[in-house]
């Protein structure tokens, strides 16, 4: 397209846009979906509008502004250069406006944030640890969203409330990622290791625990029980990374999740890999104890992740910088 010269069906217009007089918001909103998704189909989708007034909404905004702010290609659509520039200021713009009508809803309302998690972190790390923020800031209500169930948390109670209630966005989330998540307010909570754990008695025998080629006469306890390859398993790593090669990782008690391995280790029936991060309470108890203090790093982390939308709210920055603090804390010794 040639400097100077408007698509077929452009008006030159005679008039500047006014600063002060904005187009439709509608207008500016379809913009922003389309240019996001890079597909007028997606974007009226999520607008619940028809592809035809999506295509009408955009087109007034072209001739209102005087020049067009997609180039339609004949299976894809790219942004010109001018609305490529602008697309960060309408995000940030409409996240303002959300987070502006968020505030006039909840005006009057006791603060309050709901934070999502694995359910495992939240019963084994967060619980044990959130009446201390609680206690710090009586005025927020905490809602916990953890595998699909709603748990309300508040200095007073804690109870479980239908599924139905839980479809809501976290306003910090705590994700078990093995990268970075993508976005802007990513904070690395912890890096995370297993060591094997295991009944205090099983240490003694007979027979006797003593150095890792031991285990060749010990129950396998695995938490990862969905790992196809058993060969790739968190054993198989353990014990190849210790030289040790006569214990077949294949064997053993095989079980859905790691938590129900330790309950199983607390009860005896053999040796599992557990966290020491998550496994804090059994061992304080000596329900279980470090049979080896040899840890095998993991490459998933804890990860704190808060939403441009709720970045700004002093509840968040308040829960955002509880976190971090409890996360700098020493963790269980392995000995």
């Amino acid at each position: 397209m040639k400097q100077g010269r408007l698509p077929y069906g452009f008006k030159k217009l005679n008039y500047a846009v006014s600063s002060t007089k904005l187009p439709p918001l509608n207008a500016l909103r379809a913009f922003e979906a389309v240019a996001r998704n890079k597909s007028f189909r997606k974007a009226a989708e999520e607008l619940f509008v028809t592809p035809a007034a999506l295509t009408h909404q955009i087109k007034s905004l072209e001739q209102l502004l005087g020049f067009p702010l997609f180039e339609r290609l004949p299976r894809r659509i790219e942004l010109t250069a001018a609305a490529q520039a602008a697309l960060p200021r309408f995000q940030r713009g409409f996240e303002a406006l959300a987070q502006g009508v968020a505030e006039l809803r909840n005006h009057g309302k006791a603060p309050h944030l709901t934070v999502g998690a694995t359910p495992t972190f939240v019963s084994r790390w967060l619980m044990p640890r959130l009446q201390r923020f609680l206690t710090q800031h009586p005025e927020i209500d905490v809602r916990l969203v953890a595998s699909g169930q709603l748990i309300n948390a508040s200095a007073r109670e804690i109870r479980s409330e239908d599924a139905a209630e839980s479809n809501v966005d976290a306003d910090l989330e705590i994700r078990f990622s093995n990268g970075r998540p993508a976005g802007q307010n990513v904070d690395l909570l912890f890096t995370v290791e297993v060591v094997p754990m295991c009944h205090p008695r099983l240490l003694k025998g007979p027979p006797p625990l003593l150095v890792p080629e031991d285990l060749s006469h010990q129950t396998l306890l695995h938490g990862d029980a969905r790992v196809a390859d058993r060969t790739r398993s968190a054993w198989a790593r353990w014990l190849k990374r210790n030289g040790v090669n006569d214990v077949d990782p294949r064997r053993g008690l095989q079980l859905d999740h790691s938590t129900l391995a330790l309950e199983a280790a607390a009860d005896g029936l053999g040796v599992t890999l557990a966290m020491p991060l998550l496994a804090a309470a059994e061992l304080a108890e000596g329900k279980v104890v470090v049979a080896f203090p040899l840890p095998l790093p993991l490459d998933n982390a804890y990860y704190s992740v808060v939403p441009d939308s709720a970045i700004l709210r002093p509840e968040v920055a308040a829960f955002r910088d509880w976190l971090l603090d409890e996360a700098l804390k020493k963790a269980p010794a392995l000995a």
